[in-house]
């Protein structure tokens, strides 16, 4: 099983920055592309940001020029810079992890819990 735990959420003002980290681990497992998905209410899941472990990215239109995805392979921790936020960036923040089983060669999708990040003044 892989265990996938955010952190670095909460209240910030428009204009502002926040990091958000994310670590993924299981034993027996590989880490492939990870990423950040986010959910308002009333809205459905939307993609964020993605960054394989090559360090291809990919974003969100929304969010392009603003936020920054990066990661730690060694750690199996990805990282959303986020910076300039609105207060349509108001969410909670989940991340993903694409892990592969190194006995079954199976590729699996794994969750966190997710972080909110509200940017109100």
């Amino acid at each position: 099983q892989v265990q996938v735990v955010e952190s670095g959420g909460g209240l910030v003002q428009p204009g502002g920055s926040l990091r958000l980290s994310c670590a993924a681990s299981g034993s027996g497992f590989s880490i492939n592309r990870m990423g950040w998905y986010r959910q308002a209410p009333g809205k459905e899941r939307e993609l964020v940001a993605t960054i394989t472990n090559g360090g291809i990215t990919n974003y969100a239109d929304s969010v392009k020029g603003r936020f920054t995805i990066s990661r730690d392979n060694a750690k199996n921790t990805v990282y959303l810079q986020m910076n300039s936020l609105k207060p349509d960036d108001t969410a909670v923040y989940y991340c993903n992890a694409v892990a592969m089983s190194r006995t079954t060669l199976n590729l699996n999708l794994y969750w966190g819990q997710g972080t909110q990040v509200t940017v109100s003044s």
